[in-house]
């Protein structure tokens, strides 16, 4: 038995997600991704079955695996109660552990999450904060937004947003004992432990493709892999 198989055998969302599949493509057939993407969650399924360790690794580097909105549509058609997003949610976890993500175009956007992301809700308690949507990185917002994102503060409190500040409202400031409690919950769960996989392995593949890293959200790589792309991702 393959060391990638046992691996992921000890992921419960993977012995949730997979009994006995008979390959009927139900799954493909009802997946919004699968429409746009190529992707194939009846594919997947079957050589995770086949538990070879070489096929697994190149599911671990590949895009395929991001390709994934987990909308858990799959689950709901599946005669074999099979859930083929519970193994991708497997798949992706295992591909960060072993850092096998970085060798992937979608997967290497996983800094740019984290460091979006993941950083505004630790720091400020919300997923998207205006700032971290910048005109520059976001041409398709258009000048309107342009306009709202030099005038923020006005129009904030114009619509009782109460923007950075002590209170009620939509754009709150959030109290320090509350992100306290979400720092503890990103610690106890592991998410923080998986975080500082992201930079360890992104910082060791911005060496190799020889591009400047470092904390920023605007350094060389993360430009990079938020721009750049040599694949053709959608069918």
């Amino acid at each position: 038995m393959g060391k990638y198989i046992e691996m992921l055998r000890s992921d419960l969302r993977f012995e949730e997600g997979l009994h006995a599949c008979m390959n009927c493509g139900v799954c493909t057939a009802i997946c919004p991704a699968a429409e746009f993407y190529n992707y194939d969650p009846r594919l997947i399924i079957n050589l995770i079955q086949n538990a070879d360790d070489d096929t697994i690794e190149e599911l671990l580097k590949s895009d395929t695996i991001w390709y994934c909105g987990q909308c858990m549509s799959c689950r709901t058609r599946c005669p074999r109660s099979n859930t083929a997003g519970y193994v991708v949610m497997a798949l992706r976890k295992l591909s960060q552990t072993t850092g096998l993500f970085a060798e992937s175009e979608k997967g290497r956007q996983q800094l740019a999450i984290k460091r979006v992301i993941g950083s505004n809700i630790l720091n400020f308690g919300y997923c998207l904060i205006p700032e971290s949507v910048v005109p520059e990185m976001h041409l398709e917002q258009g000048p309107v937004w342009n306009w709202i994102y030099e005038n923020q503060d006005e129009l904030y409190d114009r619509l009782g947003a109460n923007f950075k500040k002590d209170g009620e409202g939509v754009l709150r400031k959030i109290d320090s004992q509350s992100l306290n409690e979400i720092k503890a919950i990103f610690e106890i769960t592991g998410t923080k432990y998986y975080f500082d996989l992201i930079e360890k392995f992104s910082k060791e593949k911005a060496e190799k493709m020889g591009l400047a890293f470092d904390e920023t959200t605007g350094c060389e790589y993360i430009g990079h892999i938020y721009s750049n792309t040599e694949k053709v991702h959608t069918k």
